[in-house]
């Protein structure tokens, strides 16, 4: 799973990297450890081309439009790709509001499944430092209590591939520029379209643009979001086996 990760871009970058209007800027542009429930920014269309696109903020924790309050959130923050087309939570998000996660790194904690020592965290990030697009879903849900909407996401994982295997059985679904028209689409997706969604972004070496180094376990506090927590570290001789 993918429970933090690093954004360094102000909202006008992003709006040029992303070819995005800047609808709702109001996130913090530089913070190394993003949590759940942190205001993030995400970028969706608005026409079936997904061309039109624009850069709005949620909440991270996806709560369904259905749900009765918003005790959900936290537990949604990630969206098995196995899964979004019948998952009650994220199947009608999947369907017409797919949007980019834009993420400059995330963290990862190495499993007892793993070659690295169990809990050590690494930074994961593209291998030429370019912002990663992650797929992403958001959804709107009515707050009973104040009757005021609430936006909120998640980031769709999947079978961790390649070089990040060793140190966790998931990964994010990271999409090349090629395909972000296509994901952005706000079109309801039809049961043959909803295939095709699922093979397109089923990518064979999702890994290929990547590459990672051990981080310092300062990480795990969340209150701390400075850049120094990507910074590498010396891996521990008792967290390898080379």
């Amino acid at each position: 799973m993918c429970g933090r990760y690093a954004l360094n871009i102000s909202g006008e970058d992003l709006a040029i990297e992303f070819a995005a209007g800047v609808k709702d800027a109001g996130y913090t542009p530089s913070n190394w450890n993003i949590s759940p429930t942190t205001v993030i920014p995400f970028i969706s269309s608005n026409d079936e081309r997904g061309i039109e696109r624009s850069i709005q903020t949620a909440r991270w924790g996806l709560i369904p439009s259905w749900a009765k309050d918003a005790s959900r959130q936290a537990n949604a923050i990630n969206a098995r790709v196995e899964s979004i087309a019948e998952k009650p939570t994220f199947k009608s998000a999947f369907k017409s509001r797919r949007c980019l996660v834009p993420v400059t790194g995330y963290y990862e904690w190495a499993t007892e499944l793993g070659k690295y020592k169990p809990k050590q965290p690494f930074y994961i990030c593209h291998k030429d430092k370019q912002t990663l697009a992650i797929a992403g879903l958001y959804e709107t849900w009515i707050n009973p209590a104040t009757n005021s909407p609430i936006t909120t996401a998640a980031i769709i994982t999947r079978q961790a591939f390649g070089i990040v295997a060793p140190i966790h059985h998931r990964m994010p679904v990271i999409l090349p520029k090629e395909l972000w028209s296509s994901w952005l689409s706000n079109k309801s997706l039809s049961p043959d379209e909803t295939e095709h969604y699922l093979n397109m972004i089923n990518l064979n070496q999702p890994d290929e643009v990547l590459t990672f180094w051990p981080v310092s376990d300062e990480v795990n506090n969340a209150r701390n979001i400075g850049a120094q927590l990507a910074e590498e570290i010396p891996l521990p001789e008792a967290g390898t086996l080379f």
